[in-house]
């Protein structure tokens, strides 16, 4: 593992780069957010392929929108209205999308400094976020690993908590197969391994309720092109500008299983994809606008496969027992995903 100075936030403090080889393969993870910045795998004729959208420099992340690569927590995904109930009391969570929570907050854990240590060939990352911050009770200790071995890009996630608490942690790596800054992901070839999403209201919240997939637009369970359908007359994807629904997956919450393929066809790469939590927030970059390492990320340069507790489970008990994101002292959160990279024939 290689470490690297990154450079410096707005108010000084350092940012580092850790770079987890393997091979002629490689990912870049910094201290600050947690942030997968880098992901260079070859391409079906060798060639080094970055395939993970990012920016060069700290003051990109500070300025730029979109949690590019970054871990998020306290609650990846939304909370309806900000509502939080925990043993009748009611904590009001900031609204930043919608009337809603999203991603933790004012200051999720994307902006925060990690502290770093390395474990053998893994990249360990530890944060103490205190009570009350962004109003949720309880000090709450979190722990991310990388690896990246065997063409395989792991995370997983630990945390505990002294008080009751909610917590729901995913990375929200957008992934271009053809490369970053290789033009929009709509020819990406998709298999999903999933029956149901959530459905939302107009402010993107699941309330309750399933719906099955199965002759939709929303149906992946076959190879399809993302871009197939995403302009369907539809009023879930009219809801979402497109994809960006939780699939709710077919394994019991803690069984680790594959749930995803995604192939990049002018690269050759092809990415498979496990995790052992319920569900996954499948978003195609509807809202992506900005400059990033090798230039302009447009509308739909990126896709985002967010391995998750359903979003909204603190309010929907039918979500919660797919699998809850409250913890309680003395439970540790614990759960993993891993996205493994090789190449397909044309």
């Amino acid at each position: 593992m290689i470490t690297e100075k990154f450079g410096k936030t707005a108010d000084g403090r350092e940012v580092l780069a850790f770079t987890l080889s393997d091979g002629s393969s490689s990912a870049t993870v910094l201290n600050y957010g947690g942030i997968l910045q880098s992901l260079v795998v070859p391409d079906r004729n060798g060639y080094p392929v970055d395939v993970v959208l990012g920016y060069c420099d700290v003051a990109g992340y500070e300025r730029n929108g979109g949690y590019l690569g970054a871990l998020i927590g306290r609650f990846g995904n939304r909370i309806g209205e900000g509502k939080l109930v925990i043993g009748g009391k009611r904590y009001e969570l900031f609204r930043n999308d919608r009337g809603n929570h999203l991603h933790g907050g004012k200051e999720g854990f994307n902006r925060k400094i990690w502290a770093h240590e390395t474990d053998g060939d893994a990249l360990v990352l530890r944060l103490l976020s205190p009570d009350g911050e962004e109003n949720y009770p309880g000090n709450l200790s979190v722990e991310v690993r990388y690896t990246f071995k065997g063409g395989e890009l792991g995370i997983s996630y630990r945390a505990t908590t002294d008080r009751t608490t909610a917590v729901n942690l995913t990375n929200h790596a957008y992934f271009n197969l053809n490369g970053e800054g290789h033009g929009d992901i709509l020819s990406h070839v998709l298999t999903l391994d999933s029956d149901m999403i959530t459905p939302t209201n107009d402010t993107m919240i699941p309330e309750g309720g399933y719906r099955m997939t199965e002759g939709t637009a929303f149906d992946f369970r076959t190879p399809k092109p993302i871009g197939q359908d995403i302009g369907a007359e539809d009023i879930d994807l009219r809801r979402g500008g497109g994809y960006d629904h939780c699939y709710v997956l077919k394994n019991r919450c803690g069984e680790f299983v594959r749930y995803a393929t995604v192939k990049g066809p002018a690269s050759g790469i092809v990415m498979t994809c496990f995790t052992d939590m319920p569900a996954v927030q499948f978003y195609a970059g509807n809202g992506l606008d900005q400059v990033g390492k090798s230039g302009y990320y447009g509308k739909r340069a990126g896709f985002c496969l967010e391995t998750q507790a359903i979003p909204n489970n603190v309010n929907v008990p039918e979500y919660a027992e797919r699998g809850s994101s409250i913890l309680s002292p003395g439970e540790v959160y614990s759960f993993r995903a891993a996205y493994r990279f090789g190449t397909f024939k044309e």
